[in-house]
């Protein structure tokens, strides 16, 4: 019955436009006959790229979701999400921070939460972690990452942690598709966030400067564990914001 709808909203979508199927075709480069096949709602055959590429050529979007015995799935990902989560507030713990996990604000109109705000007062350094299990949108994932780390000195202000300088982190579940994934949009995150490996764990231990750092990490049993990353000869850049 997906699979119907999803055919019979192409249809609808391509007439809407005044469209042949061979026009539709044309405009996305795949053959008349692999039109008519989606149409008529058999999309077996097709993969999920020729898919994109139709609903792109009308104007919409394909959206594929992966689905396992009711809500499992998200529980299964919310456990992971939160293994991560746990591990890294016991390793900044060790180090001295105050740490607040899932500290959700409401500032000028912008709602949400951090995955993790961690605040270091004998040096007033302010970090921002986000936590991903699996890779959404890339763009999205740093706007929002961006967004939380421009709004962390007032959320930070609420909870009666003063800041010098606000750094940012984010840290991916260990997984080969993560990796894959990241590679593809490897000069974006060398750019945006440089930090790797053994250089943020010295950062956490004496925060100088600001951080802007990415860490792959594996859930794992024991305090502060998790796969160690080869160090980067990055240096950490000076910077500092008011809180």
């Amino acid at each position: 019955m997906v699979d119907l709808r999803f055919g019979r909203g192409l249809r609808v979508l391509r007439r809407r436009r005044g469209w042949r199927q061979a026009d539709l075709a044309l405009r996305a480069g795949i053959s008349q006959s692999a039109v008519s096949r989606a149409e008529l709602g058999r999309v077996g055959g097709l993969s999920v790229s020729a898919l994109k590429t139709l609903a792109d050529a009308l104007g919409a979007q394909v959206d594929v979701r992966l689905r396992w015995q009711g809500e499992r799935l998200d529980r299964l990902l919310d456990r992971e999400h939160a293994a991560l989560v746990e591990q890294f507030v016991r390793r900044l713990r060790q180090h001295q921070w105050e740490v607040a996990p899932e500290a959700s604000f409401s500032i000028f109109g912008e709602r949400g939460s951090v995955d993790v705000l961690a605040a270091h007062r004998p040096t007033g350094a302010l970090l921002v972690v986000e936590v991903k299990s699996v890779i959404p949108d890339v763009q999205a994932m740093l706007v929002a990452l961006d967004r939380k780390t421009r709004l962390a000195p007032a959320i930070a202000k609420d909870r009666g942690w003063p800041s010098t300088t606000v750094s940012k982190l984010l840290i991916v579940r260990e997984a080969r598709t993560a990796r894959r994934r990241l590679a593809q949009h490897d000069a974006t995150f060398r750019l945006v966030l440089p930090i790797r490996g053994r250089s943020i764990e010295a950062w956490l231990r004496r925060p100088r400067g600001v951080l802007a750092g990415l860490l792959f990490l594996s859930p794992t049993s024991h305090p502060g564990g998790g796969r160690r990353t080869r160090p980067e000869s990055v240096g950490l850049r000076s910077n500092s914001r008011s809180g």
